[in-house]
């Protein structure tokens, strides 16, 4: 089938938003990708509050980050990625600006990608501890530019983060 792996990729998903009720949005993006085949889903992390990055003049944000495996090519699961996003409400606008959810595909197996629209791993991970640090609640031996996501995190400047809820108050798996 086009678009389709042969043998499911284990992949890292990035969420974010901070209009509206991100946490809700999260969970039903997540169920939808999970429910529709796109995304067999194994971990999530807690939920962090973080203040905004790149575009300060904006409400804090709600991280997480959830890791999976699924049978779709990237460039498949992109496009669910962003169907699931558009069906939560999100508008694009200005870049770094407000949203009511975020979907990024931050790691699709260890597979490096530079096309038009695709760029794996995600770039500016290492710089952006609000992806750091959910990330290495579930992934802490993946690694980014040589360096695993765990001693990342623990170089990434923690200040304005908090967790807010714990996979098990945020998440609920059916």
């Amino acid at each position: 089938m086009p678009g389709h792996n042969r043998e499911p990729t284990e992949v890292l998903i990035g969420l974010g938003g901070n209009l509206g009720d991100p946490e809700s949005a999260f969970r039903r993006a997540l169920q939808r990708l999970s429910a529709e085949g796109s995304l067999v889903i194994s971990a999530v992390s807690s939920l962090w509050r973080t203040p905004p990055w790149g575009m300060e003049d904006q409400p804090d944000y709600l991280n997480a980050c959830a890791r999976g495996t699924t049978a779709l090519s990237p460039q498949l699961l992109l496009q669910r990625l962003l169907a699931a996003e558009e069906a939560e409400g999100r508008i694009r606008g200005v870049r770094w600006g407000p949203r009511s959810v975020d979907l990024d595909l931050l790691f699709f197996g260890m597979r490096s990608i530079a096309e038009e629209g695709l760029t794996l791993p995600h770039p500016r991970i290492g710089e952006r501890a609000f992806v750091l640090l959910p990330l290495a609640e579930i992934a802490p031996d993946w690694c980014y530019e040589n360096e695993t996501i765990e001693v990342l995190a623990a170089r990434s400047d923690r200040t304005g983060l908090d967790i807010i809820a714990s996979p098990a108050d945020w998440w609920v798996s059916r």
